[in-house]
């Protein structure tokens, strides 16, 4: 049997591994996001997408958002993927799209309760505190909604599986 203790701490260790791996596919998926974004409206003689940038934004969002739902999937993760990929891949955008709204609000309190206009406000609002609860929200439903089928995994001390992942 597993002291109180272990379960604490190995519940914890979990949640931070996840967390840093989580950290890191929103890195990559943002550098995506950016590049794409640049390459389409920005790069070569004849931009794909010229004088059309909420089209190129929208382009480079759904291809960062593919890296960041394969970045989770298959590391972040990985031990708790569903089997019915399409309905993983619907929660994902999904709570994406809940993430990205609750990141607006700060912006539209600070913009339009507040009267807060110059660019540091906006900034403060949109991209600390907004992304900040985003991100929060994301974490916690990618973990509870999206990727919520723990495989069992062997456990080591008692040799029967256990329904959490290690």
């Amino acid at each position: 049997m597993r002291s109180l203790y272990a379960v604490v701490t190995g519940a914890l260790a979990l949640v931070v591994r996840e967390g840093l791996k989580f950290g890191v596919v929103g890195a990559v998926a943002y550098v995506v996001d950016l590049g794409v974004f640049n390459l389409l409206l920005h790069v070569g003689a004849d931009p794909v997408l010229e004088g059309r940038p909420l089209t190129a934004k929208v382009v480079s969002v759904a291809v960062a958002t593919m890296v960041a739902w394969l970045g989770n999937r298959y590391w972040t993760f990985r031990r708790r993927r569903r089997s019915a990929v399409p309905r993983e891949l619907v929660l994902f955008v999904v709570v994406n799209v809940g993430g990205l709204l609750l990141a607006l609000v700060p912006l539209a309190v600070s913009r339009y309760l507040l009267g807060l206009t110059s660019p540091v406000a906006d900034n403060i609002a949109a991209n600390v505190v907004g992304l900040a609860m985003g991100t929060l929200f994301r974490f916690l439903m990618y973990r509870t909604v999206v990727f919520n089928q723990v495989e069992p995994v062997e456990d080591p001390v008692g040799g029967g599986q256990v329904r959490t992942p290690a």
